[in-house]
């Protein structure tokens, strides 16, 4: 009898946390949809997806003469969808088949989802203003509807004081070496900023600073070791900026001709970011790993239903 409590006990527990997951969706996007954005509607594969900055197993469906891509991260989806409005969101299914040393990392899935966000004309700055407003908004409805739960599970759950603390990559890296991230989200109370990261450490499509060492990008980091939450910033939108940043950083230029043919039509100025659910929901919870902030989640180097 013990071992069948034993059994409804955790299903009850994972029951309020899919309830939560959920929510925080829900409050996010009435968030959004309140202040102009609309929601569109996720893409699953394309001839395009986000490069990494990262290898991982490849993930392509082949379909008569070509091949999909199944999507890593909406980010030029997110850029060419300017063009139709200003303000855009999605909840994105990304797939990325990380290999399994990421497995204990508590932070990673091969099969997750994005809150994937867009503004035309908009700066980092603005950005990150939004995503503050955004998370404390949600954490206080989560609060009401969800506290007794939350405060059993999360004795540090609190909403964020604004603006969030700032800090610059290099001056981080300075300070504590290597291990950084680790040590700075271990030692935080309240989600913080980092800010102005290397433009070796990201993509090409994040807009370089005119230093012409640091980008216009930025991550949004938990407190309480939970680590990186958010990555996002301004985007490069010139075609002759972008063929530069792809060649520094040895691209192939066939993978992503589609994407380049578009941008020859002309794309606006832009910057967004995209925000774990997964990530959140674990940090809201303070769930020892992702994978208990999914029903049927796929953890690297393992297979699941």
């Amino acid at each position: 009898m013990s071992e069948v409590k034993s059994v409804e006990k955790s299903l009850k527990a994972k029951r309020e946390v899919l309830e939560i997951s959920s929510e925080l969706m829900f409050l996010m996007g009435k968030f959004l949809r309140e202040r102009g954005f609309i929601e569109i509607l996720p893409v699953i594969i394309s001839p395009i997806t986000d490069p990494l900055n990262h290898s991982v197993f490849d993930a392509t469906i082949d379909y008569y003469d070509g091949k999909y891509s199944l999507t890593k991260s909406m980010i030029f989806h997110k850029q060419l969808a300017m063009r139709v409005h200003p303000k855009i969101f999605s909840f994105s299914p990304n797939i990325r088949l990380e290999t399994e040393e990421k497995k204990d990392s508590g932070r990673h899935l091969i099969e997750f989802t994005q809150l994937d966000l867009e503004m035309r004309e908009a700066t980092r700055e603005d950005v990150m203003a939004l995503v503050e407003e955004m998370l404390v908004y949600t954490f206080e409805e989560l609060g009401r509807k969800f506290g007794d739960f939350i405060m059993k599970m999360n004795p540090h759950f609190s909403i964020p004081k604004v603006p969030f603390k700032k800090v610059k990559y290099l001056e981080a890296l300075e300070e504590y070496g290597e291990d950084f991230e680790r040590i700075l989200s271990e030692k935080a109370t309240e989600p913080f900023w980092l800010i102005d990261i290397p433009i070796d450490e990201r993509e090409f499509y994040d807009k370089l600073d005119e230093n012409g060492k640091t980008l216009r990008d930025m991550d949004l980091m938990y407190p309480y070791g939970f680590n990186e939450a958010s990555s996002g910033g301004e985007r490069e939108y010139e075609y002759d900026r972008i063929v530069k940043r792809m060649e520094y950083k040895g691209n192939d230029f066939q993978s992503m001709r589609w994407y380049l043919e578009e941008v020859k039509k002309g794309i606006p100025p832009s910057a967004g970011c995209g925000i774990g659910i997964e990530r959140l929901t674990r940090f809201v919870c303070n769930l020892p790993h992702v994978d208990e902030a999914r029903l049927f989640p796929k953890v690297p180097g393992e297979l699941s239903i």
